[in-house]
């Protein structure tokens, strides 16, 4: 092994004297017109400041009992405000070399911006939280808030009252029992160990689903927290269990399916209502949010790129960015579309809604609580079919497809989702074109009257 004149060893490209990213920076100028510069702050001089980039070769076993070498590019370097020794790992080199650059760039000019070394959990959710908040609906935004409450605490082991009456009043019962949860852990102290027993006590107490969507979210706050501050987070702990099983919700089958589409096709002035989402495989928010410039009946496509919210307000946020989305049209929906364009009411001064109210308000905003109990439940009652819900209608489109063989990574888009896990472990029950997918979905259906049948 040869030495370099600095004395480093010099193992290749690797470890060279340059590839170590030493680099000395003129002095900084004292005078009493600068301004303070970082290290007199109580950070490391930039001069100081030493990167280097390191290969590792890790052995493993892989699942087939073979050996496999993982390759991985170190960059090593110490906090300059704390001095600790830190490493990011890349999988290339040219990422390694990327961020050693970038390191000695921030370095130089004093914008490092490391995470803060007493950065707890709950400000590194905080990040998060206000990271999403305009990527998302408000409604889906305000569950991710709740269901952060129980990652960061305080949390009370009680009954659901109990609860609920603590986090709006701060009121503890008699006896009652505060748990600060993994909001006062530092980041850089959390372990493992911690994750599990605050898992475990979160399904005891609540349950395990919603033990799991808290995980979840706490996955992503210090997944961010790694990515945008270089912040060291621990695994994320496995076999936690799933608790008891939740049923399956209750769909309608191809077949009764198969029968309603048939009534709709005979329903002029409300089929369309409770049709539609069986052939779209929107959510009702998404549905209920349509206008006729949304539908292009010459392309035979529906873009989706708004929603209702709960309090009937219309927001321009789907559910998740994934929801933006066009969806193709079947020939049966196609037919039901166009024939209900020319007679569908409209109000003046409000938008020329695909699915309006029909009643004292015609043709203005429908909300989801008339759209169930005046179109969706007395459609059902008459044909003798199960009160599902309308979102139930969803879960069978998705179904459906799947069951056709229809790619899952394209139910996945079809449905507006970010990946085709929500689509399997959501939605799932027992590439080529959208438009060829509606075709298997209405073969599943049964036979339904063709597209002129149904305009005529």
């Amino acid at each position: 092994m040869q030495r370099t004149k600095s004395g480093t060893a010099n193992t290749g490209n690797l470890q060279t004297v340059e590839e170590r990213g030493r680099r000395e920076l003129p002095k900084p100028n004292t005078s009493a017109h600068t301004p303070r510069q970082p290290w007199t702050l109580g950070i490391r001089r930039p001069d100081m400041v030493s990167v280097s980039i390191t290969k590792r070769d890790r052995k493993r076993t892989s699942r087939g009992g073979g050996r496999i070498v993982q390759t991985r590019f170190v960059v090593n370097f110490r906090e300059p405000r704390t001095g600790r020794r830190k490493q990011l790992f890349y999988a290339h080199y040219k990422d390694a070399v990327s961020m050693r650059d970038t390191l000695l760039a921030s370095f130089a000019s004093g914008t490092y911006t490391g995470v803060d070394p007493n950065w707890t959990v709950g400000q590194a959710v905080a990040y998060w939280l206000q990271n999403r908040r305009n990527e998302v609906k408000n409604t889906t935004w305000a569950s991710y808030e709740q269901a952060a409450r129980y990652i960061t605490g305080p949390f009370l082991i009680g009954s659901k009252e109990e609860r609920r009456l603590f986090a709006m009043h701060g009121k503890v019962p008699k006896g009652g029992d505060v748990v600060p949860m993994l909001g006062p852990v530092l980041v850089r102290d959390l372990v493992t160990a911690d994750i599990r027993q605050w898992h475990k006590l979160l399904t005891a107490e609540v349950s395990a689903y919603t033990a799991n969507v808290a995980k979840k979210y706490l996955r992503a706050a210090l997944a961010l927290a790694a990515e945008d501050y270089h912040a060291k987070i621990p695994l994320m702990p496995s076999r936690l269990g799933r608790g008891r099983t939740r049923p399956k919700k209750l769909i309608l089958s191809p077949e009764e399916v198969g029968r309603l589409l048939r009534a709709a096709s005979d329903d002029v002035a409300q089929g369309i209502y409770y049709a539609f989402p069986f052939l779209a495989g929107t959510r009702p928010s998404e549905q209920l949010a349509l206008v006729w410039n949304d539908v292009d009946l010459v392309a035979g496509t529906i873009h989706v790129h708004r929603a209702q919210s709960k309090d009937g307000a219309i927001s321009s946020l789907t559910k998740t960015p994934a929801g933006d989305r066009k969806i193709p049209m079947s020939p049966f929906l196609l037919g039901l579309l166009s024939r209900w364009a020319p007679v569908c009411p409209t109000r003046a001064g409000e938008p020329a809604w695909v699915f309006p109210a029909l009643g004292r308000k015609k043709g203005g905003l429908l909300s989801y609580a008339n759209f169930r109990s005046v179109y969706w439940r007395p459609a059902l009652a008459r044909l003798g079919l199960p009160n599902v819900t309308p979102h139930s209608a969803r879960h069978c489109f998705i179904s459906t497809l799947q069951a056709q063989g229809v790619e899952v990574g394209l139910v996945a888009q079809l449905a507006g989702h970010a990946n085709a896990i929500v689509t399997i472990g959501h939605y799932t029950q027992a590439v080529r074109g959208g438009a060829e997918a509606l075709k298997a979905l209405e073969t599943a259906y049964g036979p339904t009257p063709n597209s002129s049948a149904t305009i005529s």
